[in-house]
């Protein structure tokens, strides 16, 4: 029995979000069967966690066709393809709709704890890929179980690991301890109890990506409100701004995300948020009053703030994978294949194109890493690259490698530049002024005596 004459066996799909949903609608259009294992109570768990959070990509580029087609003969009728949907709206009206249509192959409470091979672990070759694969999955009453599969495709996102405020990529010094006053999420700011949180105190925004530009924003709009008077924000960049630091602006051709980053920048100029450059936290102290003062590398230290947003990005679960054998990229930990193409030191916008099965491939055959788990730490990633993604797999998975290496799909250039080279140097200009990658001189930032103090001598994301 091998992953691919195994025809008894299902598909084990990690991840009931909308790049795993609409893996299993690819999977049943081409008349295999899926098994999608989800922790969460219901579909999309993760994505309803930012249910406040306005996706950047209208209807028409979040819906999976093959998904679509699936669910068209239960009268579902597609939302306005021209308005944005929040995260609330993707979950309720498209992606628990399409779990109910897969019915019994979707299963709920259902965490995979470790993929192998049945009988080898990963140093043993002999007879290695005649083996189905097993997944050890534990069910919310603590039941252990293992599940036999012909395939996997892990799309389980990125959602449960955010990248800690650390410059260095650890955790702060303090950090830990100041948990309390430390998010790293986008902060629903409708909420009562969390706009109480945030209302007439000093926030620090830590990250550069849509998620810092969002925070910023409600900041701004709380700032101005009735309820607001005293809130403060200040925004931590580890790099300068320059020219692409807001995105594309009126030039991206993802207008909602164009539209975030220059409300970002108008929170700035708008004196709502002071911006503070090249700071890379390495430390998050306490004054005696338990306000939270951030210290950088180089030994600057802001003046304390009362809450601390970090949203420097997320980080794949590799943990429970330890058994098989990934090909990754040492330092995205994306697919050696895949990471050249989305690398953000070197790649600029416009630059990845779709792409499918052979980006995907590993060492391990029959082992798909799909949607942002296949980013690895890169950002950008949009929903219809991960429909793309597993429409290409779900083919090779049935035998139709024409369809596999087929690109069915054209990207529109998102207006977040990489092309950052060296760390820290200026950007070359790569269009003419006004572009997405236009790239012009950096902007000086006013950054006041109240924001920034002396000391003595002592980081994002949508769909």
């Amino acid at each position: 029995m091998t992953a691919h004459t195994a025809t008894d066996l299902p598909v084990a799909v990690i991840g009931a979000g909308p790049v795993g949903l609409a893996a299993a609608a690819h999977l049943v259009e081409r008349g295999l069967t899926p098994l999608v294992l989800e922790s969460g109570p219901v579909a999309a768990a993760a994505v309803r966690e930012w249910a406040h959070v306005r996706l950047f990509s209208p209807w028409s580029e979040v819906v999976d066709p093959a998904a679509e087609k699936l669910l068209a003969p239960t009268g579902w009728t597609r939302p306005d393809p021209a308005s944005y949907p929040s995260g609330g709206d993707w979950a309720e009206r498209y992606l628990q709709p399409l779990a109910d249509v897969l019915g019994d192959r979707v299963r709920y409470g259902a965490t995979v704890t470790g993929v192998s091979r049945a009988g080898r672990d990963r140093v043993v070759d002999a007879d290695r890929a005649a083996q189905p694969f097993v997944l050890h999955v534990t069910s919310e009453d603590g039941r252990e179980e293992r599940v036999l599969a012909r395939a996997v495709v892990d799309a389980s996102g990125t959602w449960a690991l955010p990248s800690p405020a650390g410059g260095d990529g650890l955790p702060a010094l303090g950090e830990r301890a100041a948990a309390d006053r430390v998010g790293y999420r986008v902060p629903d700011l409708k909420d009562p109890a969390v706009r109480a949180r945030y209302a007439g105190r000093r926030t620090a925004v830590i990250g550069s990506g849509a998620s810092a530009f969002t925070a910023l924003a409600s900041l701004a709009e709380l700032a101005g409100s009735p309820d607001g008077h005293g809130t403060e924000a200040v925004w931590i960049l580890r790099r300068g701004i320059t020219g692409s630091t807001f995105g594309g602006g009126r030039a991206d051709q993802l207008p909602a995300r164009g539209a975030l980053g220059l409300a970002a920048r108008a929170a700035v100029e708008d004196g709502h948020a002071d911006a503070v450059t090249g700071f890379r936290c390495a430390a998050i102290e306490r004054d005696g009053g338990g306000r939270l003062i951030l210290v950088a590398e180089d030994g600057r230290r802001l003046d304390p703030v009362d809450e601390v947003i970090v949203l420097t990005g997320f980080r794949p679960d590799l943990s429970f994978l330890s058994e098989l054998r990934l090909g990754l990229d040492e330092r995205l930990e994306a697919p050696v294949a895949l990471a050249p193409l989305i690398d953000p030191n070197v790649h600029s916008c416009g630059t990845v194109y779709p792409h499918g099965r052979t980006e995907l491939a590993h060492p391990e055959e029959g082992v798909y890493l799909v949607g942002m788990k296949s980013y690895g730490r890169a950002p950008t990633f949009l929903a219809m690259t991960g429909y793309e993604q597993v429409r290409s797999v779900a083919a090779a998975l049935a035998g139709d490698p024409e369809a596999a290496d087929r690109v069915e799909l054209v990207l529109p250039e998102t207006g977040v530049c990489g092309g950052s080279g060296l760390f820290d140097a200026a950007e070359p200009a790569t269009a003419d002024a006004g572009g997405c990658c236009a790239a012009p001189a950096p902007q000086l930032v006013q950054i006041t005596p109240a924001s920034l103090t002396a000391a003595p001598g002592s980081s994002s994301g949508g769909c």
